[in-house]
C-alpha cells in the first residue's frame, strides 16, 4: 500500500470516537433539560488536515485529510441575546421597585374600602353645619362633638404621618439589609466563580456548568443596575484562560469597573440617621468611593433610591416619591390648622386681635405636619372655644363665622405652595383643602396605572428577549432527538468503514499473491 496501512482504521476510529461523544454530549443535554440556568452545550469538531512531506513527488498526488479531530465542548449562546437581556431585565427592576412603593403607598392614603380621614372630615363638617344652625345656639354639646370628631380626625392624621414614616424606615432598611446584602453577595459570589473557572481551565476542563452558575448571576446582577460584561483570553500562564469584566456606566458617562477578574467592588449605603435622603456609595478594587446616587440609569436600585429621595414638585425633580406624598399631605394638615387658627381669632372691644387657636404642633420650628399637629390644650380643656364671631365677644350668639368655618373647608379654594430648593416659589395644587387630600389619592393611582403601563410592557419586551435566548440557549427535545438519531447514524457509518477497511486488508494480506502456489 502507498499509504500507512493503518492510516484508515486510525480515521474511523477518530470518527466512532467523536460520534460517541457527541452522543454523550447530546444526552447531557437531554438530561438536563429541566435544569435552571441550564445552557446547552455542543462538541466542537474539526478536520485533521495532512501535514508533513508527501511520500510522492507526482504533481498528480491527492492528499486526504486524517480524519476528524474533537476541539472541545461549548456553550451555545449569543452574546447580543444576553446583552439585550440584561439591559432589559434592568428596565424592569426599575419599574418594578416603583410599583410596589407606590403599592404600598395606596395602601396608606386609599379609602375606598374603609373609613379614613375623608370620613372623618366630612363628620368635621357636618358638626360645624350644625353648630352655625339659629336652632343650635348655646348649645355646648355641639360644640363638644365637633371637638371629639376633630380629635377623631387629628387621630387618623397623626397615625398615617406614622405609617408614612414606617414606610420610608422600612425603604431604608431594604435597601440596606437586604438589597444592597445581596447585590454585594452576588458580586463577591461572580469573583468566586471566576477563580474556580480559571482553575479548571488550567487543569484542561472548560467548566461550563461554572459557566451557567455565573450567568445566572450575572442576570440577578442586572436587575440592580445596568452592567456591561466583557470577556478576554489571558494566556499569560501558559494555558488560555478566560478573564471576565463586569462594568457599569453612569448617567454621567463615567465607567465604573465593578468585577475584574478576581477583584471586586462594594456598594454602601448612607442611612442618614433613618431620614431621607440616603445616599449611595460605590468604592472600586482600588478603594476609590464615588456617590453615585443619582447617577443610576435603571434597575432596582434606581427604582428605590429615586421613590425614597424624590419629592416632585418640592424638590423640582418631576419624580413623585414618597416625599411627594409626605409634603403634600402636610400641606393639607397645614392649611387646615391655619385657616381654622386665623378664623377663630377675634378682635376685643379695645380692637385687639386675640389670638385663640385651635391647633398647636410640636414642631421645634413651629410648623404644621401630619406628624406634629394636635388640638391645643386651650380648646380642649375649654379655656377657648369656636369663635363665632370674629367682630365681637366670642361669646357672642351670632354664628357667621362658624358658617364662615365651614365654607372655608368646604368651598373656598386655596394655592398649595411650596419654595424649591433653588428658592422659586411653585404651586403644587390648587382647589378646596378637602380636594387637596383626595389629590392624594389620585395622584397615587394615576401614578401606578402609567408605572403598571410601563412594567407591563417592559415585561412584555423582556419575555420575547428570553423566549430568543432560550431557543438558542435552551434544550429542545426534538432537536436533541434528531441529534442523537445523526450522531448514531455517524457512529454506524463509522463502524462500517471500520469493516470495510479490515474486509480490504484481508483481501490484501491473505488473497493478494496467490497465483502458483
Amino acid at each position: 500500500m502507498i499509504r500507512s496501512t493503518f492510516s484508515g482504521f486510525t480515521m474511523a476510529q477518530l470518527a466512532l470516537l467523536s460520534s460517541q461523544r457527541a452522543i454523550d454530549v447530546t444526552g447531557h443535554n437531554v438530561a438536563n433539560i429541566n435544569t435552571l440556568g441550564y445552557t446547552r452545550q455542543r462538541l466542537d469538531l474539526a478536520s485533521i488536515n495532512p501535514v508533513g512531506a508527501s511520500f510522492s513527488g507526482s504533481p498528480f498526488d491527492t492528499r486526504v485529510g486524517q480524519g476528524v479531530m474533537m476541539v472541545g465542548i461549548s456553550q451555545i449562546r449569543d452574546p447580543f441575546l444576553d446583552i439585550q437581556f440584561r439591559n432589559q431585565i434592568s428596565k424592569v427592576g426599575t419599574a418594578d421597585a416603583t410599583d410596589k412603593i407606590l403599592e404600598q403607598i395606596g395602601n396608606i392614603f386609599d379609602e375606598t374600602d374603609s373609613s379614613g380621614i375623608a370620613d372623618a372630615f366630612n363628620e368635621v363638617l357636618a358638626q360645624l353645619k350644625k353648630m352655625s344652625e339659629t336652632s343650635n345656639a348655646g348649645e355646648s354639646s355641639v360644640e363638644e362633638l365637633l371637638k371629639s370628631n376633630m380629635q377623631v380626625l387629628m387621630n387618623l392624621i397623626n397615625q398615617k404621618a406614622e405609617e408614612v414614616g414606617g414606610l420610608k424606615s422600612d425603604l431604608i432598611d431594604q435597601l440596606k439589609d437586604t438589597d444592597l446584602k445581596n447585590l454585594n453577595s452576588c458580586i463577591e459570589q461572580i469573583v468566586e466563580l471566576n477563580s474556580a473557572i480559571k482553575n479548571s481551565q488550567v487543569l484542561g476542563s472548560p467548566a461550563l456548568e461554572l459557566q451557567d452558575q455565573r450567568n445566572a448571576l450575572l442576570d440577578d446582577l442586572a436587575t440592580y443596575l445596568p452592567i456591561n460584561v466583557k470577556y478576554r483570553t489571558d494566556d499569560s500562564s501558559g494555558t488560555p484562560v478566560d478573564v471576565m469584566e463586569v462594568t457599569f456606566r453612569d448617567a454621567n458617562g463615567e465607567e465604573h469597573v465593578l468585577i475584574s477578574d478576581d477583584k471586586a467592588g462594594e456598594f454602601s449605603l448612607d442611612d442618614n440617621n433613618g431620614e431621607i435622603p440616603v445616599s449611595l456609595s460605590f468604592t472600586n478594587s482600588d478603594g476609590e468611593t464615588s456617590e453615585v446616587t443619582d447617577l443610576l440609569r435603571n434597575g432596582v436600585l434606581k427604582g428605590k433610591l429615586d421613590m425614597l429621595n424624590k419629592a416632585g414638585s418640592f424638590d423640582g425633580s418631576g419624580i413623585k416619591g414618597v416625599g411627594y406624598y409626605e409634603k403634600m399631605f402636610d400641606c393639607f394638615v397645614e392649611k387646615l390648622a391655619t385657616v381654622m387658627n386665623d378664623m377663630n381669632a377675634y378682635t376685643d372691644e379695645n380692637g385687639n386681635e386675640v389670638r385663640a387657636d385651635l391647633f398647636e404642633t410640636t414642631d421645634p420650628d413651629g410648623k404644621f405636619t401630619a406628624d406634629s399637629i394636635r388640638i391645643s390644650e386651650k380648646w380642649l380643656s375649654g379655656e377657648i372655644g369656636i369663635t363665632k364671631s370674629q367682630n365681637a365677644d366670642p361669646g357672642s350668639t351670632e354664628y357667621e363665622n362658624v358658617q364662615k368655618m365651614f365654607n372655608a373647608l368646604s368651598s373656598d379654594k386655596y394655592q398649595f405652595k411650596t419654595t424649591t430648593p433653588d428658592g422659586k416659589e411653585v404651586v403644587v395644587f390648587e382647589g378646596t383643602i378637602a380636594e387637596s387630600y383626595d389629590h392624594l389619592a389620585d395622584t397615587q393611582a394615576i401614578d401606578r396605572k402609567a408605572t403598571q403601563s410601563i412594567l407591563k410592557n417592559h415585561i412584555t419586551v423582556l419575555g420575547q428577549i428570553e423566549n430568543s435566548r432560550d431557543s438558542v440557549s435552551g434544550v429542545n427535545l426534538d432537536e436533541e432527538v434528531m441529534d442523537l438519531m445523526r450522531y448514531q447514524q455517524s457512529y454506524n457509518a463509522a463502524s462500517r468503514l471500520m469493516t470495510t477497511l479490515d474486509q480490504i486488508l484481508d483481501k490484501l494480506i491473505n488473497d493478494t499473491g496467490m497465483v502458483g502456489r
